[in-house]
């Protein structure tokens, strides 16, 4: 009796850590309306993913040659810290309003001079 009680205790310990670990799953994954848009440049590729016309994730940038620069992410009030490589992620996760489209931007920048910034409208 003592041996089936501790079974049917591990199970269901096992059962909730499996359920809040699939609930925090939930919580973190990106909404399923996210949309994600890109364009390139000369020297770098800037994408962004998206809810609707104001709500900016994040921003990725990319330089074209894969060689290291200081990338930098702008839209709206928001300025990315800058960082020294080829490809970085900003996360953004803010509600900018803009009328009547969006420009998020990326940049680049090498020996203390703006090579390029670049930017994706969201409609």
């Amino acid at each position: 009796m003592t041996t089936a009680r501790r079974t049917r205790l591990r199970i269901s310990t096992v059962t909730a850590a499996l359920a809040a670990a699939g609930g925090l799953l939930l919580v973190t994954a990106a909404p399923a309306s996210a949309e994600v848009k890109s364009t390139c440049g000369t020297y770098i590729c800037v994408a962004t993913a998206y809810q609707g016309r104001d709500y900016v994730q994040d921003v990725t940038v990319t330089t074209r040659d894969g060689l290291p620069g200081t990338l930098r992410a702008f839209v709206g009030d928001y300025r990315g810290s800058k960082v020294n490589v080829s490809r970085w992620r900003f996360v953004v996760n803010r509600e900018v309003r803009a009328y009547p489209r969006l420009a998020v931007c990326g940049g680049l920048d090498r020996g203390s001079r703006v090579i390029e910034n670049h930017c994706v409208m969201i409609p």
